[in-house]
């Protein structure tokens, strides 16, 4: 019965039912930057819809299409008709920003088949209001899909580990998928097993000719659980849901072989991970880490293929040697079995923790297939009791403690010293202090832990406008802050904007030899008082091959090296690159820790490669080890100093 625990855990998450639409349906509606429309309901979404406004060039999203008329105005736009407009010729040529004036008309072959007069009303630097009329729209909204994705990974469309494979516990989201009203039963996978319809919904996949049809777990209006078919073709395909014989349009989704996702204690495909003791089935988590040479399952889905489990509950074990690798730490882990679980669509991987394998509270883990691509990446707590990450001043009782609070409340002061490219070429000094202070929920304190643990690499991919996590609030800590240090100028203030408080250095205020750096607030309505003190890290780090960073090739990493750096600080490399996707703007960040003794990091080729082609900048910064501080109101505070180098790179 454990890897039912994990299945009861899946989020539900909501989402509003659309409006129903009508004959020749008309409406306004402001389309804001890295959001899409639909021209029928009026909804707009980070997903789906029927265009993709980014900003930069309004895009139709996957079965529409577009054409431009030209800057006719409100007359232009009345004398349009289903007929004048049926006749254009449409393309999925994206229109460009600088037509989209006041007064621009244009048409679309939406992703319902149906031709649509729009009006461009008014124009802002993210936003476009657009009138709109949908000629024949008739009939209630059908569902509408707007995501599939493996239900423990969540790796979305357009970065390169996306997949579904065979076997896989997937979810479908969206709008008007079930009956209205619909609770989030557990069906049952004994007996019968699994239904293939459920509160009035059904789906179908199509690849290459072939349509099998998954079973569900559960169905809600914005969201479905089920079973991939095992006898699913690999390729390009289709999901097609039904609901109360209404059909959705079919929704692009990329089959493949085994695509992995391990199960997230928090639900978010990242942070801390779902393990438990391959023996008791004890559940690690930051209060009681995993000592190194203990074999434990972690939990997920998507290894690849298991007919005997499509539907129905089976116990024999069943080997699916998806995973060629597990990383901990960066450390090879021996993976004593790989496969079924028993329930439909749940799969676990018994891995050794290396005895070398790094210690701490966000230890990285990661799998990776033959062809080396990665699954989505989470994090274990490795150690004896509760983990501990000295370098970041916390401990695993107190992350525990503090994520099962209803808010934490967290503080950061810094000063930093970057080099990085200057606008008119070359490059420059930017010397910033910096203190912020911020409110979360527990669960989002939990799920984002504290990075990664040195030793290690973790990978983050945002899609444009979907946002991530619970959003943070800002604190008060009073109109302002002073640091002081032993420099020239001595004193600087810091000038707040919802809980953020900055202040761009003068030159010398930060002294290359060393020193301590004081931040003293004298409290606001949200934090009291305070004092906090830092060392600057000398000798100050040089970054020696920086030209390694203008070109990454993806599929074989990229090596970090330097000299200096103060004794006991870390170095961290971050690379982020972005990319466009179908019109649709796609973000990779990677992050990997190591003391600054190393002298050099290599990012492995299976961290690089679940980054998206584009450009973006690969960062090395020098950290001071961290101090912590107390100030009323927060529940905990760190302080530190860095120094960081910043170029602008290519990734291949």
């Amino acid at each position: 019965m454990r890897s039912l625990r994990f299945i009861t855990a899946i989020t539900i998450l909501s989402a509003a039912i659309p409006t129903a639409a009508l004959a020749d349906l008309s409406g306004t509606v402001t389309l804001p930057v890295s959001q899409t429309v639909n021209l029928e309901t009026g909804v707009t979404a980070y997903t789906g819809g029927d265009l993709l406004w980014n900003g930069v060039v309004l895009s139709p999203q996957p079965g529409a299409a577009i054409t431009n008329v030209g800057t006719g105005g409100q007359a232009a736009f009345s004398a349009l008709t289903a007929a004048t407009i049926s006749v254009l010729p449409y393309s999925a040529t994206p229109i460009q920003a600088v037509f989209l004036t006041v007064n621009d008309v244009f048409a679309v072959k939406n992703t319902a088949g149906h031709f649509v007069a729009v009006l461009v009303t008014a124009v802002s630097g993210t936003t476009l209001t657009l009138q709109y009329t949908a000629f024949g729209a008739s009939g209630t909204a059908g569902p509408v899909i707007s995501q599939v994705l493996n239900n423990f990974g969540l790796v979305q469309a357009g970065f390169p580990n996306y997949g579904i494979a065979p076997g896989t516990l997937f979810i479908i989201k969206g709008t008007g998928l079930a009956t209205a009203g619909s609770q989030a039963v557990l069906q049952s996978s004994s007996g019968s097993g699994l239904p293939l319809t459920l509160n009035g919904a059904s789906v179908k996949v199509s690849v290459n000719g072939v349509i099998t049809t998954p079973a569900f777990y559960y169905a809600i209006p914005t969201q479905l659980a089920l079973v991939m078919p095992s006898n699913t073709p690999v390729g390009a395909g289709t999901v097609t849901v039904t609901n109360n014989a209404q059909n959705s349009l079919a929704f692009p989704v990329s089959i493949v072989s085994s695509a992995m996702g391990f199960d997230a204690y928090y639900g978010t495909g990242s942070g801390l991970g779902v393990a438990t003791d391959a023996v008791t089935g004890a559940l690690y988590d930051y209060g009681n880490s995993i000592p190194p040479g203990t074999t434990v399952t972690m939990w997920g889905s998507g290894l690849g293929a298991d007919a005997a489990r499509d539907r129905q509950y089976a116990p024999a074990v069943f080997a699916i040697n998806g995973l060629a690798h597990v990383y901990v730490g960066g450390v090879d882990a021996p993976i004593y079995y790989q496969g079924a679980s028993g329930f439909p669509g749940v799969n676990q991987v018994d891995v050794t923790i290396p005895v070398n394998a790094p210690k701490g509270c966000n230890v990285s883990v990661v799998g990776v297939t033959a062809a080396g691509v990665p699954t989505n990446f989470v994090t274990l707590p490795i150690g004896t009791g509760p983990c501990a990450d000295p370098l970041f001043g916390l401990s695993g009782s107190q992350t525990q403690a503090l994520a099962g609070q209803a808010t934490v409340k967290t503080g950061v002061v810094s000063v930093s010293h970057s080099i990085q490219p200057a606008t008119g070429g070359g490059t420059q000094t930017v010397d910033v202090a910096f203190a912020g202070f911020q409110s979360a929920t527990g669960a989002a304190y939990g799920a984002a832990g504290s990075g990664v643990s040195s030793g290690g690499c973790m990978v983050t991919q945002t899609v444009a406008g979907t946002g991530g996590g619970s959003a943070a609030g800002g604190l008060d800590a009073g109109a302002s802050i002073a640091v002081t240090g032993p420099g020239v100028p001595a004193s600087a203030t810091l000038t707040a904007a919802n809980g953020l408080y900055l202040a761009q250095l003068l030159p010398g205020f930060l002294n290359s030899a060393g020193g301590s750096y004081t931040f003293t607030g004298s409290g606001g309505k949200d934090v009291g008082a305070f004092t906090a003190t830092v060392g600057y890290p000398t000798p100050v780090l040089q970054w020696t091959n920086q030209s390694a960073g203008a070109a990454v090739t993806r599929s074989a990493g990229v090596q970090v090296t330097w000299n200096g750096g103060a004794a006991g600080s870390f170095v961290s490399v971050i690379g982020t690159s972005t990319g466009l996707v179908n019109g649709q703007s796609v973000t990779g960040t990677f992050q990997c820790i190591t003391p600054a003794s190393a002298i050099q990091l290599t990012v492995p080729a299976y961290i690089t490669a679940a980054m998206p082609a584009g450009t973006g900048t690969l960062v090395v910064n020098n950290y001071a080890p961290y101090q912590t501080f107390t100030a009323p109101g927060l529940d905990f505070g760190v302080a530190t100093s860095y120094v960081s180098y910043l170029v602008n790179s290519k990734y291949n």
